[in-house]
Formats: structure tokens, C-alpha cells, sequence
């Protein structure tokens, strides 16, 4: 769903080619994990079947011919209501984290050295983001920050779900 807006948002900037709209996306919001040629392409014909973009030229390239795509005033409008809608929080209620933990905890193996070792991943990512934040941009200040707060949480329940773990096994395993 954000990359439909993402790339709308994008054309609405100026008419552009499939290949520009991926590395715009790349540059901007992928820096985790950059976005595949075939659902950019798959998303332009949901775009484009929807009525939110048009193709507004077809040019012959190298390989295939190479379609630029424009975003339609239906897309316009869409995009705008999009962009002042909030967003729903949502809760990670059923986490994995969790889920392991008490499956740990129901086959007698040790939740504390899973505690232990997620702990450690966790803080090796934070190292990672903290240095994204120093090296990087302002936007991938931001990106790190949002990620580093949401870590943060994980390392508290961690370390909650570790304090009360004998009174969790009781429940887990009456």
C-alpha cells in the first residue's frame, strides 16, 4: 500500500519511467531493503488499472520499450486524501518475540538464553542504527530513529518478560 502512494507521489512530481521510480524509492525509503524491479511494475498496472496513472508515452529503448508513466487527476486526489489520513496504531499484540518465548517455556527449553540471545540482536541493530544516524542523512537520521524507538520498546519488554519468566512458566504450563 505505501509504495502505490509512494510512487504516486513521486509522479506527481513529473512523469517518469519505471526504473527512475524504483531508484527514487530506493534512494528515499529503502536503505533496509530496496525494492524489486517486479513489484514496482506489478504496482505501476494496479496504478494504472485503478485509473490513478496513465501511460503517457511509450519510447523505444535498448530492450523493451520503455513506458512513462503519469499520475492522473483521480491519483492526485487519492494521494491527497492519503496524506492526511492518520494512521491506524496498531499494537503487536500476538508478537513473535512472545510467541517463543512461551513455546520455550511449554517444552521446558530455556526462554532465558532466547531472551538473552534476542537481546543481543537487538542491541547489535541499535549499534548498526545509531551509525546510520551519525554517517547519514537527515532522512535516514529519522528512519534510524523511528526504528531505534520501537528496539527500545522490545529491550524493555525483554528484560520485563525475563523478570517475571517463573511466574510466566505457572501460566504457560499449569
Amino acid at each position: 500500500m505505501v509504495v502505490s502512494y509512494a510512487l504516486l507521489g513521486f509522479l506527481e512530481e513529473a512523469p517518469r519511467h519505471g526504473y527512475e521510480l524504483k531508484r527514487q524509492y530506493d534512494a528515499r525509503f529503502a536503505w533496509a531493503r530496496p525494492l524489486q524491479f517486479a513489484q514496482v511494475y506489478s504496482t505501476l498496472r494496479r496504478l494504472e488499472r485503478d485509473r490513478l496513472i496513465t501511460v503517457e508515452a511509450v519510447e523505444p529503448g535498448e530492450g523493451p520499450d520503455r513506458r512513462r508513466y503519469a499520475i492522473t487527476p483521480d491519483g492526485v486526489d487519492g494521494l491527497g486524501r492519503w496524506l492526511t489520513e492518520p494512521e491506524i496504531p496498531v499494537p503487536h499484540i500476538q508478537s513473535v518475540l512472545f510467541t517463543k518465548v512461551a513455546l520455550a517455556l511449554l517444552s521446558d527449553r530455556p526462554a532465558e538464553n532466547f531472551l538473552d540471545a534476542q537481546r543481543a540482536a537487538h542491541l547489535q541493530r541499535m549499534r548498526e542504527l545509531t551509525e546510520l544516524k551519525r554517517s547519514g542523512s537527515l532522512s535516514d537520521a529519522l528512519l534510524a530513529d523511528y526504528a531505534l524507538f520501537h528496539l527500545e520498546a522490545d529491550l524493555r519488554w525483554i528484560d520485563l518478560t525475563g523478570a517475571r519468566l517463573a511466574k510466566l512458566r505457572e501460566e504457560v504450563k499449569p
